[in-house]
This record gives C-alpha cells, structure tokens and sequence, in this order.
C-alpha cells in the first residue's frame, strides 16, 4: 500500500481535501469516521464506555453522548486515559483493515493527530505526510462558524494538537488552505499527480 497521510489543525479543510481526494477515485480512510464507527450503537467499545463512565455517556436513543463526553475527558485527563484505551486500539485495528482492502493506486489515511508523536505511531505507516494548513485566526473563525463552538473549546481542541509550526516541518507536502476551494483544488491536482508518479515508480 501506498499510503499518504492527510492531517491538519482544526478547521483547516481536511474533509473538503479529502472529498477531493474521493472524487478523483481514490480511497479515504478517517480516522474520524472510524472513531465513530467503533462506538456506535450495539459495539462492544460501547458497552465499555457506558460501564466505564455510566449511563450519562448515552444520548436518549442509545448512542454515545460525544459532546458530553468530550467535554469530561477535557476536565478530566484521567478519565482522557480511560477513553483512549477503550477505543485507540479498535481505532487502529480498524483502520488498518480499510487501508488493506483500498484497491486505488495509493489510499488517504486522514487524522487530525496523525503527526502527535511525531512521525512514530500512525504516522510511521503512511509513505508521505501531506499538511492542510491556515493560519490560527483562519482556523478559530472556521471551527467558530462551522460547528458553534465557543472560544474556550476551540482553545482546547488546538491545544491537544502538534503545534503548527512542529506539523509543518514534518510535512512531506503542504497545501495552503486559507482561499476558496477552487484554489484548493488547484494546489491538490498537483499532489495527486505527484503521487500517482510516485506510485508508478
């Protein structure tokens, strides 16, 4: 497998990046995705959650309450530990069954904490590391008018991630995400063509 990682800060464009990616046929595993995958209702990660932290975890249908969870694991980095080894290794394991049945010239693995430990971890199986990237005060105001997330949240959230300065010396390739989406594009034609290249070598 010819595997690019895709990753970003919060509100960088990483689903408009790999939509692009899914339109020219090739094959996008998110880490997101299978993030919510792993803890859907009648998943065994699941039922550990809710024996773990209690019913509150669970929205009236059934499924993880994630915002309510979110918000715990933020106040309580304890509790964080607790989650990640409830859902990482399903995560992962996950994951890597996706990227095996990819049948595309090479496959996107998209995280948002994909460079945390560097190029160790999830990142140690991808070939090459392509950054969307924008400026900070890009990203506060996109997450701001996306999602309705306060001030305080979105602190939070670019807090936990890799600095971007440390994510983009780790990049193998960057795209500038700070116009409209037809610029975008542009900028992903060219890597997409690069990487086809890449894999016909």
């Amino acid at each position: 497998m010819f595997i690019i990682g895709l990753t970003g800060g919060i509100g960088c464009g990483k689903t408009a990046a790999s939509d692009w990616f899914v339109a020219q046929g090739i094959s996008v595993v998110d880490a997101d995705v299978v993030a919510r995958e792993v803890v859907a209702i009648g998943e065994p990660a699941l039922f550990e959650i809710t024996q773990t932290f209690g019913d509150w975890a669970l929205l009236t249908d059934g499924s993880l309450n994630r915002a309510a969870l979110r918000q715990h694991v933020f106040e309580h980095p304890e509790d964080r530990k607790k989650l990640e080894q409830i859902t990482h290794s399903r995560i992962y394991s996950a994951m890597l069954l996706q990227l095996q049945a990819a049948i595309s010239p090479y496959v996107i693995l998209v995280s948002p904490l994909l460079l945390e430990s560097g190029k160790a971890g999830l990142a140690s199986l991808c070939q090459r590391i392509l950054v969307i990237d924008v400026p900070e005060s890009v990203q506060r105001t996109r997450a701001g008018s996306r999602d309705g997330q306060t001030h305080e949240s979105i602190d939070r959230i670019i807090a936990v991630q890799i600095h971007r300065n440390d994510r983009l010396t780790l990049a193998d390739d960057i795209v500038l995400n700070d116009g409209e989406l037809v610029h975008l594009y542009v900028q992903l034609q060219v890597v997409h063509e690069t990487y086809l290249k890449m894999c016909a070598n």
